[in-house]
């Protein structure tokens, strides 16, 4: 589900990639013979990783092989005959930075322009977005006002922290936990309920082993190059992605979107690459077709399926690293390890449809911070960002309750064995306690995402950077693309599978 970052929006994190534009008729930096790649994983990684390829000259042919019966992975979309439309992963993606610009021209491309749903800064869901601490929903301090003000949950302004900021002094240290880095910066109370609770909207995951500087890139650079925060806020923190924005692009800046959805759902995104790629001609498509194992030669990569073999001369991987561990050859053996060391948390997702207009306040949705309900990771009120989602026909408030994460396993127990109806039931108490909802929602939809968000301990960038060095230095035709490595936002995945057909084919 690429977010329970769907409460909260996107991190950036990512690894460095060429200027934009362009897939010109120079040879692969690889092998100027390499005509065939295959794609392994079918979800959004996958296909974008297919969508560059094809439009690149170099390549013949490209094969995409995906386990499942569906194109799009964690991006799933419900859409009723009554035209309603529940998200069960992203329901809203930024459009901010280089790589939203990119996913924003892929858009384009794909002629699906029409089709956005903007939400602009100035929408009450930008302005509005809330923590429930202690009993109660707290209105998360913002702008120049909200900085100066002592607002509950807070015991001070936030001014005080960010002006206090400047004078502590830079950590030597290659990496720090996210909760760490934020109480040595801004305070531990920031750390404890602001960061704690959007480490849970983003990756499920505990700030306390999650990794500032491979989750919250920025904030770690900001640090080690302007030596403050506010600084680098201030002054930035030195060049990165270059992408030229196209038309989409740049009516996003220029009507200030913070969020943008498409109206048949987020699931119409990779389900639109699924049919240009098909279109294309160049592009095979495997449905059902998952990996049993894969072996390499000179010759090039031999990928055993259920039911035969294909060749290809190279290898996009899209796979969840611990599913691209099982399939290696005993060859891999240090980068199996590697892989298999990056842990993925389970998610429940819990759609609620109820008649009326029922919140008692309107914003984007509130999140827990861990110390108030480890269960529970936060509630997103849908209808307000994209009320062109409700049923047409009368008046509706839909909702989706996050749960689980790093805690599933403690408050849950095993996903294997937990009943639908047990955290539907949670849910609904969660919606009747923390925002005084008596009535029944009138529809609902439980889905389970076992491991759909990889978690970025201490040390993950050295653990990648380790596997692409392994890649390197035996000279395999594999990349690495997808959640696992460089990013788990739904832009940060589309920019790693063109990052990868750029390096691939020497652009």
């Amino acid at each position: 589900m690429r977010e329970a970052r769907y409460i909260a929006g996107e991190p950036h994190a990512r690894r460095p990639a060429g200027p934009d534009r362009g897939f010109s008729s120079q040879r692969y930096a690889h092998s100027p013979s390499m005509r065939t790649v295959a794609v392994l994983g079918g979800g959004v990684g996958g296909l974008a990783a297919s969508y560059y390829l094809c439009r690149s000259p170099q390549v013949t042919k490209v094969i995409l092989m995906e386990s499942s019966s569906r194109f799009g992975g964690w991006l799933r979309s419900t859409r009723r005959p009554d035209s309603a439309v529940f998200e069960q992963g992203p329901r809203g993606i930024r459009p901010a930075g280089a790589v939203g610009q990119n996913t924003l021209n892929m858009v384009d491309d794909l002629g699906l322009g029409r089709e956005v749903l903007p939400v602009p800064y100035s929408h009450v869901a930008s302005k509005n977005r809330f923590l429930y601490v202690n009993g109660r929903l707290n209105r998360m301090p913002s702008g120049l006002r909200g900085l100066l003000r002592t607002i509950p949950p807070f015991s001070r302004p936030l001014l005080y922290s960010l002006a206090s900021e400047v004078l502590v002094k830079k950590s030597r240290e290659d990496d720090e936990s996210v909760h760490s880095f934020v109480s040595r910066r801004l305070g531990q109370e920031l750390a404890d309920l602001a960061v704690d609770s959007l480490c849970r909207g983003v990756f499920a995951g505990d700030c306390r082993k999650l990794s500032v500087r491979s989750c919250f890139p920025p904030l770690f650079k900001a640090e080690q190059q302007k030596g403050s925060l506010t600084l680098g806020m201030l002054l930035g923190s030195g060049p990165s992605h270059t992408v030229t924005p196209g038309s989409l692009a740049k009516r996003a800046k220029k009507e200030a979107w913070a969020q943008w959805s498409l109206r048949g759902g987020v699931e119409t995104l990779p389900e639109s690459i699924a049919e240009y790629l098909q279109r294309s001609g160049k592009v095979e498509l495997q449905k059902n077709a998952p990996v049993k194992s894969i072996s390499h030669s000179e010759l090039g990569w031999k990928i055993q399926l259920e039911d035969g073999v294909v060749s290809a001369d190279h290898i996009i991987s899209a796979l969840p690293s611990k599913a691209l561990a099982c399939v290696l050859p005993p060859s891999c053996q240090s980068l199996t390890q590697l892989l298999q060391d990056i842990h993925a948390v389970s998610v429940a997702v819990v759609n609620l449809e109820y008649d009326g207009s029922i919140l008692p306040v309107q914003g984007f949705g509130h999140l827990l911070p861990s110390s108030e309900d480890k269960g529970l990771l936060g509630v997103v009120y849908d209808s307000v960002p994209f009320p062109e989602h409700n049923r047409p026909d009368g008046e509706t408030t839909r909702l989706t309750v996050m749960m689980g994460g790093a805690w599933f396993q403690e408050e849950f127990g095993d996903p294997e064995s937990v009943s639908s109806e047990g955290l539907l039931r949670q849910a609904c108490e969660a919606v009747s306690c923390q925002l005084g909802v008596k009535a029944s929602p009138i529809w609902s939809l439980v889905s389970l995402h076992r491991d759909c968000i990889p978690q970025y301990y201490l040390g993950h960038y050295q653990r990648v950077e380790s596997m692409r060095s392994f890649i390197r230095s035996r000279n395999l035709p594999l990349s690495l693309v997808g959640s696992s490595f460089d990013g788990v936002s739904v832009n940060d995945v589309i920019f790693s599978g063109r990052t990868a057909v750029e390096e691939l084919c020497g652009l």
